[in-house]
C-alpha cells in the first residue's frame, strides 16, 4: 500500500466520464492507497444541440452515472465545464481543417489541449499530484524518462489518440487500466460493485458524443457543389462540398448502381471529388506521404532516419515504415506495403514495439517513383 510505513497517501484526481473504464481506474487507485477525487469534464455545448444522438446516453446520464460511482466508491466528485475552451481548441480546429478538405482527428485535439493540459493543469493548481483517466494505455519508464507505451489489450490500446501528449507531462499522468483487457476492466467493475459496471461503451467524439458530422459541418460550412469524376475521368454525379467528404468514404455520395464508389482524393483548386469504382482501385492505396511537424513522445531520434512501426489510424494492425526527418520538424515516410487511404488530416503514429515514439498530422499524399531501397526486404 503506499500509505503504509506512515506516508501520506498521494492526491490524484481522475476523470471519470460516466463509463465503466475510468470508473475502475478511480477504485484501483483508492484499493492501492491514494487520495481519489472524481472530476466530470462537461464539453457538449450549444453548439453541437440537437446534432448528437442522445438516445443512448446524455451529458446528463454521464453526470449521473458519475456521482453514483463517486457515491460507491466513497469520493468526493466535481464537475469541471470546459465547454468555452473546448470549442475554441478543438471544435474551431475541427471546423477550420474540415474547411480546407482535410479531415482531422478532435479526439486528438481533446486529449492534449484539454484532458491532459487545461485538466492538469486545473488540478495541479488544487493540490493534486497526479491526474488518471481510463485510457488503454501504459507509462514506462525508457532511458531515465517517463515514455508512452501502448495498452497491453490490443484491441482497445488508445495510444494512438495519446501520441501528442507532451513528454513532461507524463510523470504527472496515470493510466490504472493499462495493463488490462476489457473483460478484465467488467469484472473488477462488478468485484468493485460498480453501478455502471454493464453500461455500454461510449462512441462518437472525445465525450461530446455521437455526432452527426454530415450535420454538423453543413451547419458551419457553407454548400460549394462541384464535379464527382472517376479515376478514368467519366463525370459521374455532383458533390455539395469538398467539406463534407473524406478519402475512403463510401457511403453518402448519391452515386447509385453497379460497383461501390470510393472516394479517392480531392482536387481543392479544380474543386472536384475524385472517386475509384470498386475497392480495389490502385488510386485508393498508397505508400509515400508527408507529415506536418512530428512530436517526438519518446524524444527526437538521433539519425534522420528511422525505421520502425506505423499506423495511420486507430486499431489499424502495424506496419513497417521509414520515416526520413527534415529540417522543419516534418517528415516523409514511406510504408513497406501501400495502405488503404492515406488521409491529410489524420494522424499517423509511430512505435518501436509497445513503445510510442512519436506521431504528427498527415500533410499529404507523395508520389515517389522508386521507395527507398531500405525498405525492398519488406516488400
Amino acid at each position: 500500500m503506499l500509505n503504509s510505513g506512515g506516508m501520506q497517501p498521494k492526491r490524484i484526481f481522475v476523470a471519470l466520464s460516466g463509463g465503466v473504464d475510468s470508473a475502475v481506474a478511480a477504485a484501483l487507485l483508492q484499493r492501492d492507497g491514494y487520495e481519489v477525487q472524481g472530476v466530470y469534464l462537461k464539453y457538449a455545448s450549444e453548439i453541437v444541440h440537437g446534432l448528437v444522438n442522445t438516445r443512448s446516453c446524455s451529458w446528463e446520464q454521464d453526470l449521473e452515472s458519475v456521482r453514483a460511482v463517486g457515491k460507491q466508491l466513497n469520493i468526493p466528485v466535481q464537475s469541471l465545464n470546459v465547454e468555452r475552451q473546448y470549442n475554441q481548441a478543438v471544435v474551431a480546429a475541427f471546423l477550420r481543417e474540415y474547411a480546407t478538405g482535410r479531415t482531422p482527428n478532435p479526439d486528438i485535439l481533446c486529449n492534449r489541449d484539454i484532458k491532459f493540459g487545461l485538466f492538469l493543469r486545473w488540478a495541479k493548481e488544487r493540490g493534486a499530484d497526479a491526474i488518471a483517466t481510463g485510457h488503454y494505455a501504459r507509462i514506462g519508464i525508457w532511458e531515465g524518462r517517463s515514455v508512452l507505451l501502448a495498452g497491453a489489450d490490443h484491441d482497445k490500446d488508445q495510444s494512438y489518440f495519446l501520441y501528442a501528449l507532451p513528454a513532461d507531462h507524463l510523470p504527472n499522468v496515470r493510466f490504472p487500466i493499462g495493463h488490462l483487457t476489457k473483460p478484465q476492466v467488467r469484472q473488477l467493475a462488478k468485484k468493485f460493485r460498480l453501478p455502471n459496471a454493464d453500461r455500454p461503451d461510449s462512441q462518437g467524439i472525445c465525450f461530446v458524443g455521437n455526432l452527426n458530422v454530415r450535420k454538423f459541418l453543413e451547419r458551419f460550412i457553407p454548400s460549394h457543389p462541384g464535379p464527382i469524376i472517376t479515376t478514368d475521368g467519366q463525370l459521374v454525379g455532383q458533390h455539395p462540398s469538398l467539406s463534407y467528404f473524406t478519402i475512403g468514404q463510401r457511403h453518402g455520395l448519391g452515386l447509385g448502381g453497379g460497383a461501390p464508389y470510393y472516394i479517392v482524393g480531392k482536387d481543392l483548386k479544380r474543386n472536384t471529388l475524385l472517386v475509384s469504382r470498386g475497392a480495389n482501385d490502385s488510386a485508393l492505396y498508397q505508400r509515400v506521404l508527408l507529415t506536418g511537424e512530428i512530436s517526438w513522445t519518446a524524444g527526437p531520434p538521433v539519425d534522420h532516419t528511422l525505421l520502425c512501426q506505423a499506423r495511420i489510424r486507430y486499431r489499424q494492425p502495424l506496419e513497417t515504415a521509414l520515416v526520413e526527418r527534415r529540417r522543419d520538424g516534418t517528415a516523409v515516410v514511406t510504408f513497406a506495403h501501400r495502405q488503404r487511404a492515406i488521409t491529410p488530416g489524420q494522424a499517423i503514429v509511430f512505435y518501436h514495439d509497445d513503445l510510442v515514439l512519436g506521431g504528427a498530422v498527415i500533410d499529404r499524399v507523395l508520389a515517389v517513383a522508386q521507395p527507398s531501397s531500405r525498405l525492398a526486404q519488406f516488400s
